[in-house]
């Protein structure tokens, strides 16, 4: 009975803890490139630098009641804010239905807001700080010690880690082949993907890695034939990265048996 009520209420406290997550990722999105403390000060209007109040931080609801604009100065507000967290919820969401109950789920919930961060900073920056990475991917190991142990999975998480080292592995040897097309950042990048990705199987690193480029060659010849890069400007790798791992993490089974099937 107490299962059964669980699983009624996890699909709304995944997406509420998801809303929560996302407001602070903007957070963190926004201050670590710059340099800045991701606890002080208090969030502020960027472009009058009011405080902004509790009742007007409220994941979403706040930027919808404010019609998107500054209570103090009245100045625009990005949309993108609300688009993480609502981005942020849907992807916690998604990764209950995916992984469910299980002692495994908070690591790869931690695993899904540290990529999006990295994502979006590589996006705007082209750079994967190192401040997120190490100390995402070290207690995102620790996490998946812990569920793995607790859901009798120990042959995974040993899988995890080799997988991890070989797609570490192989985006270090494209790095050094291949510099203008791969950054060190990419290299670090795999390791922490490989490591989750590899937990569920091969095939599903295999989608994940496969999945990246077909992803990043895609976003790179739009940018190209819509002119919003040309061909000289370097293409951050990351987000396409990490699309591949959501992906196979999600369905990376299913399109690898598909594939054999087919093949």
């Amino acid at each position: 009975m107490y299962l059964e009520n669980l699983q009624l209420v996890a699909p709304f406290l995944f997406v509420l803890v998801g809303l929560v997550v996302g407001s602070f990722l903007n957070v963190v999105v926004y201050r670590i490139p710059a340099g800045q403390s991701v606890v002080h000060p208090p969030s502020a209007c960027p472009n009058c630098g009011s405080a902004i109040k509790p009742y007007d931080n409220i994941p979403v609801v706040s930027w919808l009641v404010l019609r998107g604009r500054c209570r103090s100065c009245h100045n625009p507000i990005s949309a993108r804010y609300p688009l993480v967290e609502a981005i942020t919820a849907g992807l916690f969401y998604a990764t209950y239905a995916v992984i469910g109950l299980r002692w495994t789920v908070p690591a790869f919930v931690w695993f899904v807001a540290v990529t999006l961060a990295l994502a979006l900073i590589d996006f705007d920056t082209k750079r994967i700080p190192n401040r997120i990475l190490f100390p995402g991917a070290v207690v995102g190991a620790v996490l998946l010690a812990g569920g793995a142990l607790a859901d009798g999975e120990l042959s995974a998480y040993g899988r995890s880690w080799l997988a991890a080292a070989a797609y570490f592995a192989g985006f270090l040897v494209l790095a050094l082949i291949v510099p203008a097309g791969f950054g060190m950042g990419d290299v670090k990048l795999a390791f922490f993907l490989g490591m989750f990705v590899g937990y569920g199987s091969w095939a599903a690193l295999a989608v994940a890695v496969f999945g990246a480029v077909f992803i990043g060659g895609g976003v790179s010849i739009l940018l190209l034939l819509t002119r919003r890069v040309g061909r000289k400007d370097a293409i951050p790798f990351g987000p396409s990265m990490v699309a591949g791992a959501w992906l196979a993490i999600a369905v990376g089974n299913e399109i690898a048996s598909t594939y054999l099937r087919i093949g």
